[in-house]
């Protein structure tokens, strides 16, 4: 049995989930409104101040969108009611990081700047402390955008493994290697 599709979501108070007959999942909450199709063989349930999945065999299948679908709408859940932060750091000389709304320039290292222009569900804002590198902080309720953010912005300029050099998550270690002088 599915350990994670058969753990009820709690549903916290100013949270409004609404199951509709095409089994489309609307989860409300302070920090704005998520959607989720749900494969019709999943039945979700409100019970109490919970939501239950339920599937109705053990094919593999099914136990696979089981937990799927589970973990989906508690991250909506949870979004909707705390949000989601991603924090990522520019490492290396001449690093910056300036916003202007929904765009975000970036110099990291290249002959030109870097322009991106985010979707309007996440906020973005960039913070430089004298002798600290440069922070990016993502907020958004939802998490698959957010992590689809973050993982383009780190591909821009991956951290490199001799000096360490790119963008990274705050907190994230980076394995370094030895180089050329360390054989010798």
């Amino acid at each position: 049995m599915s350990r994670i599709g058969k753990a009820p979501i709690p549903v916290p108070n100013g949270v409004q989930v609404n199951v509709s007959d095409k089994n489309v999942v609307t989860v409300k909450g302070p920090k704005g409104t998520l959607t989720q199709t749900i494969d019709p063989a999943i039945k979700v349930k409100t019970e109490g101040a919970e939501l239950v999945f339920e599937r109705p065999t053990d094919l593999k299948h099914h136990r696979a969108m089981h937990g799927l679908y589970r973990a989906l709408v508690a991250n909506m859940v949870k979004g909707v009611s705390e949000g989601f932060v991603i924090e990522q750091e520019l490492v290396g000389v001449g690093y910056r990081a300036t916003t202007k709304g929904q765009r975000l320039d970036l110099a990291l290292g290249f002959s030109h700047q870097v322009a991106l222009e985010l979707p309007a569900e996440v906020k973005v804002s960039a913070a430089q402390e004298k002798g600290k590198n440069p922070v990016i902080r993502l907020e958004s309720a939802n998490k698959q955008l957010i992590g689809a953010v973050a993982a383009k912005l780190r591909a821009l300029r991956k951290p490199e493994p001799y000096k360490g050099k790119g963008v990274r998550f705050v907190g994230e270690n980076v394995r370094r290697k030895a180089g050329k002088a360390a054989g010798k």
